[in-house]
């Protein structure tokens, strides 16, 4: 199924109330709770109370895609948006990453074992997961890089290596990692040497070493940490579809989590613009308002522009996706994952500055807003890597 015109309005209609009532009132209160927890990455009493009341609204999973009885990509965009200009919101809704993309690889791929055990805990909100793909001794813009191994004993599987910015995985709520290493080393196709391998947290062997900072944020509760393998075993079931698969499974995941962010990132970036527009009414320099200085009206217009650019790029993008699926759909893809950070990043830019010092601070939502736009310039592939692939695609579709 997918939604009619009027059905998703008053979605978004209700998502909107949702904001206005529960989120917006309760930033401050999250924040205080957060800093008086005493695991830095234990659960948020709050989060608990918004998430049954979201559940009870209907207000759930709104992520599932078309074909198992959600939406489409295209109308989304702009639940996603909405989502989020408040960036721990989206796990109120169940609609957080990694564990929007970690429910759809289980839908894509898990055996009907594996989705009673991790996919429907994951679905119902009681746990959250992670997927361990980067690694700190590799590039790991190039996936074929990984030299985390997995490898078959008996009715085992064994797992050795180092994994960082595994996001989710210092979260005490945190109880599956998907983890992709190489099973195959020696095959002469390097799209077939790796494997995805599922690991329960509590399993002998998984450290969670340290949690990591993106420009001195931690993202508590959820966090992105650095975790090793040591000689971790798990059952032979525990593999994702055979051996071989890990890349097909990576790409097959990664295309809708691209957008995703992006869809996120656009509601960052409206938001602050609503922001430094409000301020450039409340605030006057030189016996003006800041409304009435040249450079700020040329940044808030530019501003107002480069995000109606990237919400349309955003929104075609998901409706190829719908159209082609993400394989065929990888050039508008790689186009958005390449625009919509750097559109965030300058607009969230432009409106801190136009808070002055208090921009900076956590007064406003801006500044972890930049951080957010910053890191996802590298999450789910750097732009040098999108690029180059676009400018293949690009070059190819011109001259053959």
């Amino acid at each position: 199924m997918s939604y009619t015109t009027a059905e998703l309005e008053q979605l978004q209609d209700q998502l909107e109330r949702f904001m206005d009532t529960h989120i917006y009132p309760n930033e401050e209160l999250y924040q205080e709770q957060l800093a008086g927890l005493s695991n830095r990455f234990g659960t948020v009493p709050l989060m608990e109370e918004l998430k049954a009341k979201a559940k009870a609204e209907g207000l759930w999973n709104l992520w599932m895609p078309v074909n198992h009885g959600g939406m489409t990509n295209e109308q989304y965009c702009g639940l996603a948006e909405v989502m989020g200009r408040v960036l721990w919101s989206p796990e109120v809704f169940n609609c957080n990453a990694p564990d929007t993309g970690n429910m759809e690889v289980f839908l894509k791929y898990g055996t009907q074992e594996q989705k009673a055990q991790w996919l429907e805990p994951l679905l119902s909100g009681e746990i959250r997961s992670s997927y361990a793909m980067t690694e700190p001794d590799v590039a790991s813009s190039d996936a074929t890089n990984v030299r985390t191994r997995i490898e078959r004993d008996g009715d085992s599987y064994v797992v050795n290596g180092k994994k960082w910015f595994i996001t989710n995985a210092p979260y005490e709520r945190t109880k599956i990692l998907i983890v992709m290493g190489k099973s195959d080393p020696e095959n002469s196709n390097r799209h077939l040497q790796q494997s995805q391998i599922l690991v329960p947290k509590d399993t002998p062997g998984v450290t969670v070493v340290r949690p990591l900072t993106t420009l001195g944020y931690d993202d508590a509760p959820l966090g992105h940490a650095e975790v090793h393998f040591d000689n971790v075993r798990v059952p032979k079931e525990n593999i994702l579809l055979g051996e071989g698969r890990g890349f097909e499974i990576s790409q097959g995941r990664l295309g809708p989590g691209r957008i995703h962010h992006c869809m996120r990132l656009i509601g960052c970036a409206q938001r602050a613009l609503e922001f430094a527009c409000r301020r450039s009414i409340d605030r006057e320099t030189f016996g003006r308002k800041l409304a009435d200085h040249q450079s700020v009206l040329e940044d808030i217009a530019k501003s107002f522009a480069e995000i109606e650019q990237a919400r349309l790029l955003t929104l075609k993008t998901a409706k190829r996706v719908d159209e082609l699926g993400a394989k065929d759909a990888r050039d508008y893809i790689a186009a958005a994952k390449i625009t919509v950070p750097l559109m965030a990043q300058a607009v969230i830019d432009r409106c801190m500055q136009i808070h002055g010092a208090g921009g900076l601070t956590a007064d406003y939502p801006m500044a972890e807003a930049f951080n957010y736009a910053r890191w996802c310039r590298q999450a789910d592939g750097p732009d040098q890597v999108h690029m180059m692939a676009l400018g293949k695609q690009v070059i190819r579709q011109y001259t053959s």
